[in-house]
């Protein structure tokens, strides 16, 4: 265990799955404790249960919520129980993978397009929850001092990708949202970055339209040829925890094997 992080705990916000998942365990076995916020209906509540016990396994607390974490009132309630049950959070990982994937406009007179509130749905859950949690947290200064912001953010952000419009809206947002944070939560001593992962086959990518052809393509471009893993996210993200990377905040940090450096 990391004496750094004794005490302390990680809110993952989607820590049922993908990078959530490889989060909660990599941190876990850090020394951190868990407080998961996901939201899983009773076909997939036992991949929940299973994070659960691995993160005992490492001698560390599960708290885990059954949620939506975008809803305000459930917020509020979820940090109201941390500040009672006296949690000190060191670290807030936003990994909410939740949106309408489908072309912003009709693409046929049987299609209506994507809806207002399907574009608000998404950028409210993808994005601007990320506000809303932080602000829970500080306030009640459970995040204080020496603590760790991250949100995952994707190359879908600056690119274009076929029935991707809102949620690339989302993340762009999420990248402003981490840069104003960056600066405003800079006097706190509490660091804010965007971690861009490298395409990784998760539950999330396996929703977009035409998500063979992504893996396809990121496989033959990426220079290790392989995709990125959550894992290879989730240690990532351990390391930027560490003391010594206090001064890197503001960013999107890829986290890709390279990827992106390759047309």
């Amino acid at each position: 265990m990391n004496k750094a992080f004794e005490g302390q705990s990680a809110v993952i916000l989607g820590a049922s799955s993908g990078f959530g998942e490889a989060a909660a365990l990599e941190l876990a076995k850090a020394g951190l404790d868990i407080v998961g916020i996901h939201l899983d209906r009773k076909s997939t509540l036992p991949n929940a249960e299973r994070i659960i016990k691995e993160i005992e396994k490492h001698g560390r607390k599960a708290l885990f919520f059954n949620v939506n974490a975008a809803d305000e009132a459930k917020q509020n309630e979820i940090a109201d129980e941390l500040e009672k049950n006296g949690v000190r959070v060191k670290v807030l990982i936003h990994s909410l993978a939740f949106g309408t994937l489908k072309p912003l406009v009709a693409q046929n007179s049987h299609d209506e397009g994507l809806t207002k509130a399907q574009l608000e749905m998404t950028l409210d859950v993808m994005a601007n929850s990320l506000v809303y949690w932080t602000q829970a947290l500080v306030k009640r200064k459970l995040l204080g001092k020496g603590g760790r912001v991250f949100a995952m953010t994707s190359e879908g952000g600056t690119h274009v990708i076929p029935s991707y419009g809102a949620v690339s809206a989302a993340k762009a947002a999420l990248e402003s949202y981490v840069r104003q944070l960056a600066f405003e939560l800079a006097p706190r001593e509490i660091t804010v970055n965007a971690i861009r992962a490298g395409v990784t086959d998760t539950p999330a990518l396996r929703k977009i339209p035409g998500s063979d052809e992504l893996v396809k393509n990121s496989q033959s471009r990426n220079p290790h040829g392989r995709l990125t893993t959550p894992e290879d996210v989730a240690k990532a993200i351990v390391a930027f925890c560490l003391p010594d990377t206090s001064w890197m905040t503001g960013n999107v940090i890829g986290v890709d094997g390279g990827e992106c450096i390759v047309a």
